[in-house]
């Protein structure tokens, strides 16, 4: 029966150091090695199109193909048409027929000027060359190399810098040892509490962990342990506190639900009375009837306002994401309100003083916008019995919309701005107001990414401060 051999946490930790150190260098040998090769042919091939350069001038100057004898030693020069044709070559008796235009530092050179390759056997001499081209207006002139042990001493790379390497990798293995030998022995003191923890054992360990980042994480691990009847009543404890949130939330929905249902029935049953009224008594005088229509007609407009007012704060709610936002001028959307408000003030007795600049840009949405300042001032004059409603503006973009009248006792500040909370229900529904103004303008603040306080002023009356973006 073979027994199966399963390295320690340690050994296997040393062992991937080990790999991945040695990886690593590996890798950054073979980088180094093709980006010093790769320097040094760039710097060869620099040297051979000076020589290249110096060629393609002689041939201009003199007009004809000779070459100055023994100046190139060492050196294979070619001169090649246009057409990849050679018609000179210093150490071949009879030039070749083939084209050379598909050699690569020919093809390159006939592209971009010049090329070079780095390592090619040559047909013709049976030798290998490092070949450098450079083209002319009539002649691609190419000097080639031979590889020889100088020319193979210069294109190799240092390997100083690589050795170096490897031997602060073998010291850094070497410390690795040491290292993964103490982590292991921390690793396998939390692989025997996790096997005792999983059994529902009793954990006493009286011996302390190393003072480290592991042992201080296998400590908080022990003592998670010994509170995990604690954590256990205190997760049970808020599900149940969780399970009551959800209930006192579908207890709202309920409350809105029928709050809504109520608003709709009040203008409902007087239009259906008038109605009644009116169909029962033919006979009924002009001027009454006519009463009667007015009072449906203003049961209708109060209905059609509450379905706008529901309609705006649903789309807030559920269609957030899709209200555009765009750069807005909040000025001019306030003067057209202020004009429109101003004979509807004048009388009950009220001015509106706006000193909102115009224009006064920012991002947001006009028609939420608008929606603000349209039930602040409605608000305003409905029930601010005061002579002066103003608006206002500081330099930390902070907007004031306040009034001078009675303001607002303090028990329903905190409040009125939810749904269908009235101070004065009966006065509310005579103004006409549908309870749900002053929550339009806090979620269309919100949804700009301001927050609204409303609060007494000392002098009297009622202030509303919001901001239309993040403080």
């Amino acid at each position: 029966m073979s027994s199966q051999i399963k390295l320690s946490y340690q050994n296997r930790l040393f062992l991937g150091l080990v790999v991945y150190s040695w990886l690593l260098v590996s890798c950054f040998a073979i980088f180094q090695y093709q980006r010093e090769k790769q320097f040094k042919a760039e710097e060869l091939n620099g040297r051979l199109q000076m020589v290249n350069e110096m060629i393609l001038k002689h041939l201009d100057s003199r007009g004809e193909i000779a070459l100055p004898k023994g100046e190139f030693a060492g050196l294979r020069v070619s001169i090649i048409d246009l057409n990849g044709k050679v018609i000179y070559d210093n150490t071949l008796d009879s030039l070749p027929g083939t084209s050379h235009l598909h050699r690569e530092e020919i093809a390159k050179a006939m592209r971009m000027g010049e090329g070079w390759t780095l390592r090619r056997h040559s047909e013709s001499t049976g030798q290998t060359y490092f070949y450098s081209a450079k083209r002319g207006s009539e002649y691609l002139v190419r000097t080639a190399a031979p590889y020889s042990l100088s020319l193979n001493q210069l294109l190799a790379a240092d390997y100083a810098f690589l050795w170096f390497m490897a031997g602060v990798t073998t010291i850094m293995c070497i410390l690795g040892f040491f290292v993964t030998r103490r982590l292991g022995k921390h690793v396998s003191r939390l692989s025997d509490f996790a096997e005792k923890a999983e059994r529902g054992d009793r954990i006493v360990d009286t011996e302390p962990f190393p003072h480290d980042e592991l042992g201080d994480i296998s400590h908080h691990i022990v003592r998670l342990y010994a509170k995990l009847q604690r954590a256990v009543a205190e997760r049970d404890r808020e599900h149940r506190q969780a399970l009551r949130e959800q209930q006192e939330k579908d207890s709202m929905k309920r409350r809105l639900t029928n709050n809504i249902n109520h608003e709709l029935k009040t203008p409902v049953a007087s239009m259906q009375l008038c109605l009644e009224t009116m169909v029962a008594h033919p006979e009924m005088p002009e001027d009454k009837r006519l009463d009667f229509t007015r009072r449906c007609l203003d049961a209708n407009r109060r209905l059609d306002s509450l379905l706008a007012d529901v309609a705006t704060l649903t789309r807030m709610e559920d269609g957030a994401d899709s209200i555009p936002s765009e750069l807005t001028d909040l000025g001019s959307i306030v003067a057209d309100i202020c004009a429109e408000y101003e004979s509807r003030a004048a009388s009950r007795g009220l001015s509106i003083s706006n000193s909102i600049p115009r224009p006064y840009t920012l991002p947001g949405n006009a028609s939420l916008i608008a929606s603000i300042f349209h039930n602040l001032i409605t608000n305003a004059i409905a029930y601010s019995e005061g002579s002066e409603i103003t608006l206002s503006v500081d330099a930390r973009g902070v907007f004031t919309v306040a009034d001078n009248g009675r303001g607002v006792a303090p028990e329903h500040l905190g409040k009125i701005f939810e749904r269908f909370y009235r101070i004065d229900k009966g006065r509310s529904r005579q103004s006409g107001g549908t309870g749900l103004g002053l929550a339009i303008v806090r979620n269309a603040v919100r949804w700009h990414g301001g927050s609204i306080q409303a609060e007494n002023r000392p002098s009297g009356g009622l202030a509303f401060t919001f901001s239309l973006s993040p403080q």
